[in-house]
């Protein structure tokens, strides 16, 4: 299981790096802005931090780009900055043919907005490097999630398909470890659901009892 930040504020994935060495970082429209930056500043930016590993930096199209002859140039353009880049579209019908395309050019793509089994299946038949299937928003709509991702997972292994399953919208360490059970690949969350996923009261409690101890206890 790989952990992701889903975040584009260079400070936290630096944080996140050098404390518990994420795997990678996705990115959205939204966590750009809140940076504050222009998008092209904040991904180079990201890339610098990642720059000589192999952990992978989802960056995304834009969303206003909805046929083949917008999004296809501008993923070429976006993937040429960085070799860690991996290309985000959209779940609908006009990326299938640009996720196949790029492929054949070597350039990954990340399938995001991910809502039914179907849409994966279409995806990783389409040869999409990652899938993301969103799940805190199905969640928050009252609608299984965890049939939903062992659906994927399922699928995928069925028929091989090379496509790696990145849980995306996780909310908390719950869902973390239900994603990780079901053998999804990945998980992207922010910060903070990883910082209180790795607490515990009772580890606090019994760090409180055994310094109490400790501190009773001659060293020599």
């Amino acid at each position: 299981m790989q952990f992701f930040l889903d975040s584009a504020h260079v400070h936290e994935i630096s944080a996140a790096l050098e404390a518990f060495n994420i795997d990678g970082v996705t990115t959205n429209p939204r966590h750009v802005q809140v940076s504050g930056k222009p998008f092209l500043t904040v991904i180079r930016e990201i890339a610098k931090l990642v720059e000589g590993t192999e952990k992978t930096v989802s960056v995304e199209v834009n969303p206003h780009f909805m046929t083949y002859e917008e999004m296809m140039p501008e993923a070429e353009k976006l993937a040429a900055i960085s070799p860690n880049f991996v290309i985000k579209l959209q779940c609908v019908e006009p990326s299938f043919k640009v996720i196949e395309a790029l492929a054949k050019k070597d350039i990954r793509v990340n399938c995001t907005l991910i809502f039914s089994a179907m849409q994966a299946l279409q995806a990783m038949r389409s040869g999409a490097y990652y899938v993301s299937p969103f799940i805190g928003w199905k969640e928050t709509n009252g609608e299984d999630v965890k049939g939903f991702i062992d659906e994927i997972v399922t699928i995928r292994d069925n028929y091989d398909f090379d496509t790696e399953i990145i849980v995306a919208a996780v909310r908390n360490a719950r869902q973390i470890v239900d994603a990780a059970m079901l053998g999804a690949d990945i998980v992207t969350a922010g910060l903070s659901v990883y910082q209180e996923g790795f607490q515990h009261p009772y580890t606090q409690e019994g760090i409180q009892k055994f310094t109490q101890f400790w501190d009773k206890t001659q060293y020599e």
